[in-house]
């Protein structure tokens, strides 16, 4: 049961320990230009949802809708439409709180073709600050949609509203963020408490994807010193009771002084909450190290190629995959791991305890309880994580005609691919590069070089994958010209391996070596040959003035006794043809005689013979 406590004080220190602290609801301003019933500037609570104006003006005509009035419901269900027509006034669409999240009243109204939304709150209290559901309690795909934007206004004020509308009367509105932040001086200051989590669901996917997004325009700002840019990160502590157990051991770092929740919520499985502490901790190091060499901006980097190379997802969020990201940005690792110092000792680490100390709010600024939060010029941003909606907030917190010209074009170029190869793969000798200067900055992405699209990962290798790859960089395999001949190991097919050519061994990619045919006993063989090896081949010769044949590998006289020789061959081929002839007619003839003969002997038995005398009969005796 102790163990069960532990685990729920635990969380709760975790989760809520800054929960009392002073949060501060961020306002605009809103004014009524009509009807004289109305009219008057109010505050109302900007909606930590949607896209902002920050800086400047929105002008419009409320209407309370009949039906749907807590816009709970697709107002295409009930065929209304709030879209301004051509020459009209954009719709402020007021609707009632209750019933479902602010963000689902939001999308229907946006999809119902209002420009904002207004929520009426339900009952008197201060106005409070509209947020985005938790993931788990509801589907929140259409979280990132949101554009237009949204205000809570008090309940007094909605009734006044109403009122004015029931009696028939146009209520024109004018929602004004021109003074949302403050402008002190010239160069505005900005703090993003962010995680290095990547598996709490669509609020760390926006996460990662803003980071992604804003990094070429926080680059640039930062580069030309028109802001000063701080990432932090949330830790809590657990209380001194329970340091001691499971929870506590799997989620903190320094004996309970700093923790984070587990990523899966499942303490047997995963990563841990200690894993995200130190990774967030390794990000804060790296933004230290980088900030005291004078290149704040590498943290943009590093933090976007982290997302990308070493996901919780693949199982790469890892110190190793770490510290190869931060070896490809030219960033001294020994340095960072000085900072890091020991999770497991029993002692304060200085970058946590002030990212701790810088929680709690200050001055107009409120302490900083969920995640992500955006301070800009100690007020905290409210909207969407959104490239376009932030920079437009970040130039309005320079004063008037001191903006930096980013502030008013959206054309930019980072040019970062000119330091370091902005840490993507290049083969220096084929002039190929992975790295890519876009709008959001610079991507490591494997080129197309003449029709034929490189593979890999764009920061630690790439290589031709299809037919002729072997035109571009030889394919990536051993090449080499020598004695005037070259010898390549690449095939020009549509395989990827590198093969050593005949006459070498090798692996292919890093080397070729010649074998030596004569040595190993590969060729010339014959008694008479003489072997000699070359570069990537081998020549045979024949002793004395003979000529080698290779396809049979034998030698055979050149000089003029060769026609002799072969005459006296053929001369006792056809003397042997002719005495067999000759024999064969002999045989012939004496067979003939013989049969002749033969028969001659057997008819004179019955008749004597013109050449042959009477022939006596003997008889014998009785």
């Amino acid at each position: 049961m102790t163990e069960e406590l532990g685990v729920l004080v635990c969380v709760w220190f975790l989760l809520c320990g800054s929960c009392i602290g002073r949060f501060v609801v961020e306002k605009n301003s809103l004014k009524l230009t009509s009807p004289d019933a109305v009219k008057g500037v109010y505050e109302c609570a900007i909606g930590n949802f949607g896209v902002p104006q920050y800086g400047g003006t929105l002008v419009g005509t409320v209407v309370y809708p009949k039906a749907n009035q807590k816009a709970c419901k697709d107002f295409s269900d009930v065929d209304i439409s709030f879209k301004s027509k051509a020459g009209g006034l954009p719709t402020f669409l007021l609707v009632d709180r209750g019933d479902c999240y602010f963000t689902l009243k939001a999308w229907n109204a946006q999809k119902g073709g209002a420009a904002a939304v207004l929520v009426a709150d339900n009952k008197i209290e201060p106005l409070i600050t509209m947020d985005t559901p938790e993931e788990e309690n509801t589907d929140a795909e259409y979280l990132e949609k949101i554009t237009i934007p949204s205000a809570l206004i008090s309940k007094s004020l909605g009734d006044s509203i109403k009122d004015a509308l029931a009696k028939g009367e146009m209520v024109n509105m004018n929602l004004d963020w021109t003074e949302a932040l403050p402008h002190p001086d010239e160069r505005v200051e900005y703090e993003f408490w962010t995680n290095s989590n990547d598996e709490c669901g669509p609020k760390c996917d926006s996460q990662i994807d803003f980071v992604k997004n804003f990094k070429g325009a926080a680059q640039i700002l930062e580069r030309k010193g028109y802001t000063q840019f701080t990432p932090h990160y949330i830790t809590w502590y657990c209380p001194e009771a329970f340091i001691l157990s499971k929870q506590c051991k799997t989620q903190c770092i320094n004996h309970g002084r700093y923790c984070a929740p587990d990523p899966e919520q499942d303490f047997s499985r995963g990563y841990d909450g200690k894993d995200v502490v130190v990774q967030n901790l390794r990000q804060a190091c790296l933004f230290k190290v980088a900030n005291e060499s004078g290149k704040p901006w590498i943290w943009w980097d590093y933090v976007t190629d982290f997302a990308i190379r070493c996901p919780m997802k693949e199982k790469k969020y890892s110190k190793e995959c770490a510290e190869q990201v931060i070896q490809s940005l030219g960033v001294d690792i020994k340095k960072i791991n000085d900072c890091i110092g020991d999770p497991e000792a029993d002692k304060e680490n200085p970058v946590l305890k002030a990212e701790q100390d810088a929680q709690i709010g200050k001055g107009s600024r409120g302490d900083v309880t969920i995640l992500p939060t955006l301070v800009i010029n100690s007020r905290q941003y409210r909207g969407k994580l959104d490239k376009g909606a932030v920079l437009k907030a970040i130039c309005s917190g320079f004063q008037e005609t001191t903006e930096p010209a980013i502030c008013l074009s959206g054309d930019m170029q980072t040019n970062e691919c000119l330091e370091n190869n902005g840490g993507c793969w290049k083969d220096r000798a084929a002039n190929l590069t992975a790295c890519r200067d876009t709008f959001r900055g610079r991507v490591c992405e494997c080129p197309i070089v003449q029709g034929i699209k490189f593979v890999g990962d764009g920061y630690t290798h790439c290589e031709a994958s299809e037919a002729l790859r072997c035109e571009i960089n030889n394919g990536g395999c051993w090449r080499k010209t020598q004695d005037g001949s070259t010898y390549s190991a690449c095939v020009d097919d549509h395989t990827k391996g590198c093969k050593c050519p005949s006459g070498f061994k090798g692996d292919g990619v890093n080397n070729c070596e010649d074998v030596d045919e004569c040595k190993e006993k590969l060729a010339c063989q014959c008694p008479e040959c003489k072997c000699k090896n070359t570069w990537g081949s081998f020549q045979c010769s024949c002793s004395g003035g003979s000529l080698y044949m290779r396809e049979h590998d034998m030698c055979i006289s050149k000089d003029a006794n060769t026609e002799v020789s072969w005459g006296f061959v053929w001369a006792i081929i056809l003397g042997l043809a002719a005495a067999g002839v000759a024999g064969y007619a002999i045989y012939k003839y004496r067979i003939r005689r013989y049969m002749d003969s033969e028969i001659r002997a057997i008819m004179a038995q019955y008749m004597p013979l013109d050449n042959q005398g009477e022939v006596q009969v003997h008889h014998g005796d009785i």
